[in-house]
């Protein structure tokens, strides 16, 4: 993986990704990943665990708050190190740079993760979720639509986001805006409506909205991951600093704008659907915005499913182009194949890492069973936010002579470091699941890749070939 590849001459003056992403695209790339399919049916299980609509608004409310703390301190490292991949960029830069390969570990166990499981998994529950809203109206009278269509139709929308991120950075950031906008709609709809509903009817007594809170820990740690769930992607824009415009001034303010703008999002389409459902109604469906939608746009319903389709489809572009530039980042600083740190001569888009990452996505949705992996993502993705958040500690000591274009108070990403360990530390404790000991199982698996590959630089043999090959079929050449 590690050593140096043969490269096939082509006359170009410069190779490297462009710099395409200004304010707008980049709120969109944030607020358009962010808003998938999680406030159409996550609310459900924040209600499950809470017990009450205050209760619930209050914990949308306080994860909307948490996300925008750590993106602040994100915001600090990505106009410090401004470079592409997010957290491999930065654990690179803090323990790889200056330790020599050893101190290369933690950023390589990171890349292990998320492009094996973390971020494959973010991108393929959007799909499938965007395959089984496309395909349940062909099955009306069935309560669970049929496996093989869905994951026919999941593939196939894989490979047109695919071919779209390939052919172009800004034909994949209209298609970014044009969804979020759909987005925003969908949850205009539902607040006005819900307003609506409050003073027609009066549905919601605000004196009753800490009814039935619950006190269970292990069922308010089960509401905070449903909530993070649908939060989860605020860090995306630091996967691709490289292509920001001013990535020192518009990292920070894209951060500012984009995750408040779904904070409240999130709040007001929760008041939506607590204004015209009840709480059993809420509780008992699937997809509480199709429940929502039947319930009070009538004949116009069908709109709905179509507004979630578009939501999951944005959003599994936003991952994919956010997954791409860290699959790029990654084999630049050789934990993986330098192959994939190519990009296409013509296109200027980082053609191999996109492959990579749609080709994983696609064996994690053959076997159909998400659930395991969906149970500790949340974990995990914590458990790497809390050692970046240390890292960042890190930096502040070893280098406080760094430019930052951007300084974050320093109390800020301590008060994230807290919850996020109270976060991946309080399930296990509380719940004993076996599933997320198999997070960190996988996760230390990959000692075992590290040290024959990138320690020792094992060579594989034929490999030269295969590069050359493919640097003639696909037209890539190194950055």
């Amino acid at each position: 993986m590690g050593e140096n590849q043969p490269n096939i001459d082509y006359e170009v003056e410069k190779t490297e990704l462009k710099k395409s992403v200004g304010v707008v695209s980049g709120v969109a790339l944030i607020v358009g990943t962010m808003i998938g399919s999680g406030v159409f049916i996550s609310p459900k299980g924040v209600l499950e665990g809470t017990g009450s609509i205050g209760f619930s608004l209050i914990i949308w409310a306080f994860c909307g708050l948490l996300s925008t703390l750590g993106a602040l301190a994100y915001a600090e490292l990505g106009t410090s190190i401004p470079r592409s991949g997010g957290e491999h960029a930065y654990l690179m830069y803090i323990f790889g740079e200056r330790s020599g390969k050893m101190g290369k570990l933690p950023a390589f166990l990171f890349d292990w993760m998320a492009l094996f499981i973390l971020r494959p998994t973010m991108f393929t529950v959007a799909m499938l979720s965007m395959g089984t809203y496309t395909v349940k109206p062909f099955f009306p009278g069935c309560t669970d639509v049929p496996d093989l269509p869905v994951k026919l139709i999941t593939i196939a929308a894989m490979l047109l986001l695919a071919a779209i991120n390939i052919y172009s950075v800004k034909l994949a950031t209209r298609l970014q805006l044009i969804t979020t906008a759909s987005k925003l709609l969908a949850i205009t709809i539902i607040a006005v409506g819900g307003t609506y509903q409050l003073c027609v009817e009066k549905t919601l007594e605000i004196s009753d909205i800490f009814a039935d809170t619950k006190k269970d820990a292990s069922l308010i740690s089960t509401a905070f991951y449903n909530s993070l769930w649908a939060y989860d992607g605020w860090n995306n824009l630091n996967f691709i600093t490289e292509e920001i415009k001013s990535p020192e001034k518009n990292l920070p303010r894209c951060i500012m704008l984009g995750i408040p703008l779904t904070t409240f999002a999130y709040l007001i389409a929760n008041v939506g659907y607590f204004a015209v459902l009840t709480k059993p109604e809420i509780l008992a469906s699937p997809a509480v915005a199709v429940t929502w939608s039947n319930y009070l746009l009538g004949m116009m319903s069908w709109i709905m499913p179509i507004f979630v389709i578009l939501s999951c489809f944005g959003a599994a572009n936003g991952v994919l182009f956010a997954t791409g530039r860290l699959c790029f980042a990654a084999a630049r600083d050789k934990n993986l194949p330098s192959v994939l740190s190519y990009i296409q001569i013509k296109r200027l888009t980082p053609m191999p890492s996109i492959m990579f990452t749609v080709v994983i996505s696609i064996f994690i949705v053959l076997p159909g069973d998400l659930s395991t992996l969906i149970d500790f993502y949340g974990f995990s993705v914590w458990v790497w936010y809390c050692i970046t958040l240390a890292a960042l500690l890190v930096l502040r000591k070893t280098q406080p002579g760094l430019h930052r274009p951007y300084k974050v108070p320093i109390v800020i990403p301590v008060i994230v470091l807290i919850i996020g360990l109270y976060l991946t530390i309080s399930p296990i404790i509380q719940t004993g699941r076996i599933t997320f000991f198999y997070a960190i199982m996988f996760m230390l698996s990959g000692v075992i890749v590290y040290f024959p590959f990138i320690y020792y630089n094992m060579h594989i043999n034929g490999k030269d070939r295969i590069y050359k090959a493919l640097q003639k079929l696909l037209q890539i050449v190194p950055t």
